[in-house]
């Protein structure tokens, strides 16, 4: 190893999607805490092999839509209240069904937005780096490639035991991440 080269992680390749559930199973009972499952297609129940908790972005998108009703409704109450106090047709300045349509439509904006950012921001997004990329065979991941990455900031990762353990596990080609 060279002295400016920095670990990365450890990688091991499964040979089928049976296999990476298995895998994923026992390294969470194990304790690994930084690891990932990598397939080229969803594989239903894998958060939960993983020990995946759900996820809180329902729970943003929820609040930021309630807000942006809200405000769409309070400024509509206010412009045709306060503001610019007109009277159409004969109805009152606040005719909060007439309000329904834009509130509605800021809600949609704002949980829309809420949602993409939201997901950029959990996903930590946008990552234009890994160490997964100084491997040759992690690119078969997208193709028909099942891997279990670890990463070196579990506290449970060293070299040599990780390694033996995605073996013992039915992990192949296991290989060392390592880069600049």
């Amino acid at each position: 190893m060279k002295t400016n080269e920095l670990t990365y992680g450890v990688l091991a390749e499964f040979s089928n999607p049976a296999d990476l559930m298995h895998g994923a199973e026992k390294m969470r009972d194990e304790g690994f805490k930084h690891f990932d499952c990598h397939s080229p297609f969803p594989i239903h129940g894998m958060d939960q092999a993983m020990g995946i908790k759900r996820s809180v972005l329902g729970y943003i998108v929820f609040v930021f839509g309630l807000i942006g009703a809200v405000c769409g409704f309070a400024l509509q109450a206010w412009v045709h209240t306060k503001a610019y106090p007109l009277t159409f047709a004969g109805k009152p300045y606040f005719s909060w069904q007439a309000f329904i349509i834009v509130t509605f439509g800021l809600m949609v904006l704002a949980g829309a937005f809420a949602a993409v950012l939201g997901l950029f921001h959990l996903s930590k997004l946008p990552k234009f780096f890994d160490g997964l990329f100084y491997s040759k065979r992690f690119g078969k991941f997208s193709d028909d490639g099942f891997f279990i990455s670890v990463d070196s900031k579990d506290l449970k990762f060293h070299d040599e035991e990780t390694s033996r353990f995605l073996e013992s596990i039915g992990g192949t080609n296991i290989e060392v991440i390592r880069g600049e």
